[in-house]
């Protein structure tokens, strides 16, 4: 089986994307594409919207505006506009984990781009081996 080239920017992480499964395998891949080579082009083309196709109620949207204004802010690039455009932040929280504790631990750890989205995540969601 041969192995599809990994995403070299979020706008082809969701051109990829077929269903939510295949967008947690795209990610990784465009993550370790961006650590190698940390370009603001890889973040500056809007994603298309996966809202209707994954009926996620707009996380996805939410997650890749999260990932391009965090890694912006990490690699202090100028975060493309299209992250503080409509559609981009969740109406009600998103916790990663759903135990009591679990959301506590993500209420503090969770990094302000995804925060200020109603997305909570561990510190170290997008970390790489």
């Amino acid at each position: 089986m041969r192995k599809s080239p990994r995403p070299k920017t979020l706008a082809e992480v969701a051109a990829n994307c077929r269903d939510a499964e295949a967008l947690s395998f795209s990610i990784p891949g465009f993550l370790d594409e961006f650590y190698a080579e940390p370009l603001a082009e890889r973040l500056e083309e809007e994603p298309r919207s996966l809202t209707a196709m994954l009926a996620d109620e707009g996380l996805a949207d939410a997650y890749l505006a999260g990932i391009a204004e965090h890694l912006s802010r990490q690699y202090k690039l100028k975060p493309p506009a299209w992250v503080f455009g409509p559609g981009r932040t969740l109406a009600n929280p998103w916790f990663a984990l759903k135990s009591h504790g679990g959301r506590m631990c993500m209420l503090i750890e969770s990094p302000p781009a995804f925060r200020e989205r109603n997305i909570f995540i561990s510190a170290n969601a997008l970390s790489r081996a």
